[in-house]
């Protein structure tokens, strides 16, 4: 009984020790609860941090600057080489269109119709600008033809695999077109040689006109030497030659018109010259002027400014020629025309030549862009005419005339006189 007593016992404890185990266990699982959905809800409120920039760059790409500008700066050394020839041979090119002209004397003709002519033009082909201009297309395409014949060569040795071609063609596409390249070069040429000879027929009149200008003025004007008719002609004649000067300095690239008038008009004239826009017509404005101020009739003065015509004509064709070139698209059409041919002659001839085409293309680029050179120097034909030497000629002609006006006069004068001694009034001759 004793025995069944204490079991009863401890059953009744367990059964009453349940509910708390069971309260504690409820406790604690509603606490982790609670704290688990207060940890959730902080997580939601809490305000986010930036995220990194994710970095796809691959590995294969460096991302340090320093490499990026080292391969500009290489570009740009490469870029600055491959240019070197070109610039170079142009900067010879413009320093020989600058240098003056002469005009030449029967000593010059007697040379330039020498039987050594031919020696003595081809001795001095290393300083000729039209050669030295044609070195950058002639090295080019002459490199191109080398390394076209060489990968042809490779592959014929089947030193290349199998699957590499042969670069040849038919030379019918050449033989059809090479009269259609001969065409555009010598209309080229011929449309560059009529601005020449209408540049230089535009110069011929502009001198002719200054000298005959100069010619009615002294002689129209005469007077002591302190008289205001020969003092505004003396200022007229300066204007007068200074003209041809502005128009060369106008026409002419580099020039410096200061230095070349600083002789001619004085320097309140010039400083106004200067600060006009176009400077031979301020000078054409400024002959007016005097002329308007000569004490002439006005038949004389209606004559003298015809004359001032042939100058304004002048200007106006030089404006044209400088303003207006051959049309680019013709120009353009033969330059790619050109470098169209030599690129694909290699290719064309490599049956026929083979290892000759890299002499063949150099003879032919030599050939045809030296023709197509010449046509464009003389497009702009300003540069190759003497035009400081026909200027100085003007000032001279006019400070001749004006210094043998009075001793022709006064000769003149004299031999009037002497015959009016030898004659007396009534016809008799005097002994």
């Amino acid at each position: 009984m004793c025995l069944l007593h204490h079991h009863h016992h401890r059953l009744l404890h367990q059964n009453l020790d349940f509910p708390a185990e069971m309260y504690q266990s409820t406790n604690l699982s509603f606490s982790s609860s609670f704290t688990h959905r207060s940890l959730l809800l902080e997580r939601r409120f809490r305000p986010r941090r930036p995220r990194k920039p994710l970095n796809f760059t691959p590995s294969c790409v460096s991302s340090d600057p320093n490499s990026s500008e080292n391969s500009i700066n290489l570009s740009s050394k490469l870029i600055s080489l491959l240019k070197a020839v070109p610039n170079w041979s142009d900067g010879i090119k413009e320093r020989r269109m600058r240098q003056k002209r002469s005009l030449y004397t029967h000593e010059n003709w007697v040379r330039h119709r020498s039987s050594l002519r031919h020696l003595r033009h081809v001795s001095s082909s290393a300083s000729s600008r039209v050669i030295l201009s044609l070195i950058p297309p002639v090295f080019f395409f002459t490199t191109v033809a080398v390394l076209i014949a060489g990968y042809n060569s490779a592959v014929g040795s089947e030193l290349l695999p199998s699957f590499f071609p042969v670069l040849r063609a038919s030379p019918l596409p050449y033989q059809l077109t090479a009269p259609a390249l001969a065409l555009l070069l010598v209309f080229r040429t011929e449309a560059s040689y009529s601005r020449f000879e209408q540049g230089r027929k535009a110069w011929v009149k502009i001198i002719t006109g200054t000298n005959d200008l100069a010619r009615q003025v002294v002689s129209s004007v005469n007077g002591p030497s302190g008289d205001d008719e020969v003092i505004i002609r003396d200022a007229l004649l300066r204007y007068i030659a200074a003209f041809p000067v502005a128009l060369k300095c106008h026409v002419i690239y580099g020039s410096d018109i200061a230095d070349d008038l600083r002789n001619v008009v004085e320097e309140d004239d010039l400083s106004l010259i200067l600060k006009s826009k176009h400077r031979p017509r301020c000078v054409i404005q400024f002959i007016s002027q005097s002329l308007q101020l000569l004490n002439l009739d006005s038949t004389k003065i209606d004559t003298l400014e015809s004359k001032m015509l042939q100058l304004q004509e002048g200007i106006g064709v030089c404006d044209q020629l400088m303003g207006i070139p051959i049309p680019l698209s013709y120009t353009r059409l033969t330059s790619r025309f050109l470098v169209l041919w030599h690129l694909t002659l290699p290719v064309i001839l490599r049956d026929d030549c083979h290892w000759n085409v890299v002499p063949a293309t150099f003879i032919s680029a030599a050939s045809l862009f030296c023709i197509e050179e010449v046509g464009v120097l003389i497009e702009e034909p300003f540069s190759m005419l003497a035009l400081d030497e026909l200027c100085d000629m003007v000032l001279s002609n006019i400070d001749e005339a004006v210094k043998s006006e009075k001793v022709i006069r006064n000769r003149i004068i004299a031999k009037k006189r002497m015959h009016e001694i030898k004659h007396s009034s009534n016809g008799w001759h005097k002994s």
